[in-house]
């Protein structure tokens, strides 16, 4: 299995990482990590932090000539505003003209954290429940992405709304409606979408989402949205029906709720399902050249907790940012009083990152999958299990019927 860790704080000296269980001789780059890191940063909305970072890794083990040696790999983010921060966050010493804070923005994990952990300073809660620490997860993903690109397996995402502002040519609906290019990748979609500021697919949706973001700095405000994260080339099979953890949707659906600031989560169609007779719903399934397939995606490429072989399609939905320039209602906890919430710098919408984040988490998931199924000590040993498993596949099955 393969896991990863992160540790450190917002305005800490830096983030590390650590990545264990990957098959040695995977090829991977420092370039590759950094690329993911500073699409991680782009988006209209964005805050001052975002001028100030450069995120790039340091890789401190696991690496060498270029390709992993199978050990623990460790690196650094370090964090170029620390040294505004040296003494609000030393180590040891506490400085004497310290200001604690104790007002919590609704929304955030401020007055929760506090309580739980006994803090008598919300500082302390909010180092570690920033979103900077999903820096650390996309260069962990970033990982977990070389892997399955060895498989050919495509990870892409786009931004499909943005403070209620839908495309009028909404791609998710074509994806699920199998409606698409069949040599369709999962990264064409984020090659596209990167070349937007708020990384849509249209440009007269992405024209009205800036101006709403416009009105929401001028409110003192922020947005939310929606985000769509497609996986292609996808084996069937990975994931499993004998027990609850081990279904690779519910595995999905953990990862993208862990997500800061990610309240919903659906594969394929979803909720909407509900809506709708079976006989709407369900994906009837067709043998083209000795294949599976299916005429539609309405399930999202996962059945009975498994993979189906089509893309598998996963919508998550991002809440507006708590930090409100513009506050809303709260209580001091060093008097009891009701008061208006603090402010600290933060965005005024972040989708466009976080549906970078989600790729990554994405990636982290499946690559769990894909490891437990065909793993070895090495990616050749990996890649012999692979094409073992995949070769003559359909012929196998159909076989054990004749």
């Amino acid at each position: 299995m393969i896991r990863f860790l992160t540790a450190g704080e917002s305005h800490g000296k830096g983030l590390t990482v650590i990545v264990d269980g990957f098959p040695s001789n995977l090829e991977v780059t420092k370039e590759q990590i950094d690329f993911h890191l500073r699409r991680r940063q782009m988006g209209y909305g964005r805050g001052g932090r975002m001028k100030i970072e450069t995120d790039g890794i340091d890789v401190i083990s696991g690496l060498r000539f270029g390709k992993t040696l199978g050990t623990p790999i460790s690196m650094v983010i370090w964090n170029s505003d620390w040294e505004n921060w040296t003494e609000r966050m030393d180590h040891e010493n506490v400085p004497d003209d310290l200001e604690k804070i104790t007002i919590p923005r609704p929304g955030h994990a401020d007055l929760v954290g506090t309580t739980k952990y006994n803090f008598d300073d919300i500082r302390n809660s909010i180092e570690r429940s920033s979103a900077r620490e999903t820096a650390g997860r996309v260069a962990a993903g970033s990982f977990a992405r070389k892997l399955l690109e060895e498989f050919g397996i495509s990870i892409g995402s786009f931004v499909e709304s943005i403070g209620g502002i839908y495309p009028s040519d909404n791609m998710f609906q074509k994806l699920l409606d199998n409606d698409t290019d069949q040599d369709f990748k999962g990264w064409s979609l984020s090659e596209h979408a990167d070349k937007s500021q708020v990384r849509v697919l249209e440009e007269e949706q992405e024209l009205q989402i800036i101006d709403k973001v416009k009105q929401a700095k001028k409110r003192g405000d922020t947005l939310g949205g929606n985000m769509v994260a497609v996986a292609t080339g996808i084996p069937a099979g990975l994931g499993s029906f004998m027990q609850y953890d081990r279904r690779l949707d519910a595995k999905i659906a953990h990862d993208m709720m862990s997500i800061n600031a990610v309240k919903g989560v659906e594969l394929g169609y979803g909720f909407k399902n509900s809506d709708f007779f079976g006989s709407e719903v369900h994906d009837e399934i067709v043998s083209e050249s000795g294949k599976f397939s299916r005429k539609t995606n309405h399930a999202g490429g996962i059945e009975g907790g498994m993979s189906t072989g089509l893309p598998i399609l996963v919508r998550a939905s991002m809440k507006p940012i708590a930090t409100l320039m513009s506050p809303i209602e709260t209580v001091d906890l060093a008097t009891g009083e009701s008061v208006m919430a603090r402010r600290e710098r933060s965005d005024f919408m972040a989708v466009p990152a976080c549906a970078v984040i989600m790729e990554a988490m994405f990636a982290w998931s499946l690559a769990e999958f894909m490891v437990e199924k065909f793993g070895g000590d090495s990616i050749e040993e990996m890649k012999l299990n692979y094409n073992n498993y995949i070769n003559n596949l359909e012929k196998r099955v159909l076989g054990k019927f004749k």
